[in-house]
């Protein structure tokens, strides 16, 4: 570690740099080979040992990428593994079609529910007919949240429009309150509140009603005076058809004026309770 910082280095007395020729080999025309490290992409059971290797555990693998093998222009790579029990050889490789791995040799993937069997197995034509039905799915989802997005932003305008009307109003009030103050005037007589109004209004038509009412019950009690003040004529006794001394008649049976009603509160005697049992009151001189 400490040579590669000198300054100087040591050459030989018979060093000759003439002598030094480059090493070029013919190109491997065979697919590329590298090691590399990695981690099992998904369970599996080794079929020489039947031993379980988890996902997630490390290798040292070697990594081979054959040129001639693609996928819509898409390089494909194989991974070689060693079994942990028997040193037997796994094979896996990448699957750009289903965007995962995909095992070739030496072991079986475990199963998995969570996995989408139809969508391997499906062809070019029924994939693409699968992502046309989903992106027009997608199109019609976006355009319902279109549709919510401006349901909402005109809810909000409404709801910043009230509340602007409502500051606008209780501007104007204190606006009014200051200006009533400054001329010495009370403000809550200048103030006048919407609740006030609609009191004093309820109270108008209630005092109307109540007029009215009145009016009704004094012209029928006017009436039923008319008719008991009206003159009698007595039908003298023999008369054709009658039998009895004589008939009172009148244009209308007369009614009966009730008497009006008390409410005067009626106060009742106390019993005199020393008289029962035998004990005589002196009575009071004042």
């Amino acid at each position: 570690m400490s040579e590669r910082k000198v300054l100087q280095k040591y050459y030989p007395p018979d060093f000759d740099p003439r002598e030094l020729t480059r090493r070029r080999g013919p190109k491997s025309t065979g697919p590329r080979v590298q090691a590399v490290r990695l981690m099992a992409p998904f369970s599996m059971k080794c079929t020489t040992c039947g031993e379980f290797i988890y996902r997630g555990r490390k290798f040292n693998s070697r990594k081979e990428t054959p040129l001639d093998e693609k996928y819509l222009g898409i390089q494909i790579y194989f991974f070689s593994i060693k079994c942990t029990r028997c040193s037997a050889e796994i094979i896996f490789r990448t699957d750009p079609k289903n965007n995962e791995y995909a095992m070739v040799k030496g072991a079986v993937r475990n199963m998995e529910p969570w996995r989408n069997r139809a969508a391997e197995d499906e062809s070019v034509d029924q994939r693409l007919d699968r992502l046309e039905r989903e992106e027009a799915e997608a199109a019609g989802e976006e355009e319902k949240n279109a549709m919510a997005d401006l349901e909402a932003k005109n809810a909000d305008a409404r709801r910043e429009m009230a509340a602007a009307d409502a500051l606008d109003e209780i501007r104007q009030r204190n606006a009014r309150i200051n200006r009533s103050e400054k001329e010495g005037v009370d403000f809550a007589d200048s103030v006048v509140r919407t609740e006030d109004e609609d009191r004093e209004r309820q109270e108008r038509e209630d005092d109307e009603a109540a007029k009215r009412a009145f009016a009704s019950a004094r012209g029928k009690m006017d009436s039923i005076e008319e008719e008991t003040d009206m003159p009698l004529t007595i039908v003298p006794n023999g008369g054709p058809g009658t039998t009895s001394t004589g008939v009172v008649a009148s244009e209308e049976s007369v009614v009966a004026e009730a008497p009006a009603p008390s409410f005067k509160r009626a106060v009742k005697k106390k019993k005199n309770h020393a008289a029962l049992l035998g004990i005589k009151k002196k009575p009071s001189l004042v």
